[in-house]
């Protein structure tokens, strides 16, 4: 049997399985009791407990977020929010735990792999080509890459998300490029080496978090570290001074504005699209998983039943048409 699909449980349905716990929100009431409240997750979203009062405290005590818990509970309702109603709690030992189950995945990566390494193979400057392979023919590089999470919370957090935003930001891209008359090699490149930086600013062993570096630094600052010394350590340096200069540039301006998190806006057409390319992915990723989630919405209703973190604090609609393609009038 497999793992349920916690967005789309039923009223009544039971539930018996390992989650991961996201979050614990432990508060106090009537003064000095506690009440605490638990997000429960796997691979195909999360649920949020029913409030385990101070009578039912033993039932949570020592359980903290990334702790993997045997549940056995029943799906209620409090005010149209489904909450998962917990009878019984276990803490499991992290080493019997299969993390593929409990955290979101983008899937098998080799079809990213693949349209990737297909790109590269087409940049015709070789020393942007040798300055991209310093990381992409990396085995360790590629392993780590192809686990990433694009975010922790936010656009392409699961396993393997990095990569497949990566391809969806380099695909929008390339088409820009072409039709900007820009240089669609060098945006491929930057597209390829501006999120590298991501791979020492989190961590996905458990849940997905910022490190410490990333609290420091920020994935941006890091990447450009991390290309500027790739680059400097290689023997000979595979592309010239003002070389790294231009690519050091895509990485630090990909984020487009200094209060987005840019040490430095775009100067060059070629970071403006990366820039923008980049954003497109993770604002279109974001909208998608708002609208697939059942939890935004109230029953039937087209419009979400309250602005959404995601989206800005927007609210979504999701009604759509066949627009008569399915024989309708």
């Amino acid at each position: 049997m497999g793992s349920p699909d916690l967005p789309r449980l039923g009223l009544g349905e039971r539930i018996q399985d390992a989650l991961l716990v996201r979050e614990v929100d432990q508060r106090t009431y009537q003064g000095d009791k506690t009440m605490t409240t638990l997000t429960l997750g796997n691979a195909s979203g999360t649920i949020g407990s029913a409030p385990f009062w101070e009578q039912d405290q033993h039932l949570v005590a020592g359980v903290k977020a990334g702790d993997v818990v045997q549940i056995i509970g029943e799906v209620g309702a409090y005010k149209d929010r489904r909450q998962l109603q917990v009878t019984s709690l276990r803490v499991l030992p992290r080493g019997k735990v299969d993390w593929g189950a409990l955290l979101p995945t983008a899937g098998d990566v080799t079809r990213y792999w693949e349209t990737i390494d297909k790109w590269r193979a087409e940049i015709s400057g070789p020393r942007l080509r040798a300055v991209v392979a310093l990381f992409y023919d990396d085995e360790d590089f590629r392993t780590r890459y192809g686990q990433c999470p694009a975010s922790t919370v936010g656009h392409h957090a699961e396993l393997g998300g990095l990569l497949k935003h990566t391809v969806e930001v380099a695909s929008i891209g390339r088409h820009i490029a072409k039709v900007a008359r820009a240089d669609a090699d060098l945006v491929t490149a930057g597209v390829l080496l501006h999120d590298i930086g991501k791979l020492e600013a989190y961590r996905w062993d458990g849940l997905f978090a910022p490190t410490d570096k990333n609290a420091l630094y920020g994935h941006v600052v890091l990447g450009a570290l991390m290309l500027d010394d790739a680059v400097r350590s290689a023997d000979p340096m595979p592309c010239s001074e003002q070389e790294l200069d231009i690519l050091m540039h895509l990485v630090l301006a990909h984020h487009g504005r200094l209060e987005f998190g840019a040490p430095v806006e775009p100067k060059t057409l070629e970071a403006e699209i990366v820039h923008y390319a980049d954003n497109a992915s993770a604002k279109t990723a974001s909208f998608a998983d708002a609208l697939a989630d059942p939890s935004n919405f109230s029953g039937e209703e087209l419009v979400s039943a309250r602005g959404i973190w995601s989206l800005d604090k927007r609210r979504a609609y999701r009604g759509n048409s066949d627009w008569g393609a399915g024989g309708g009038g």
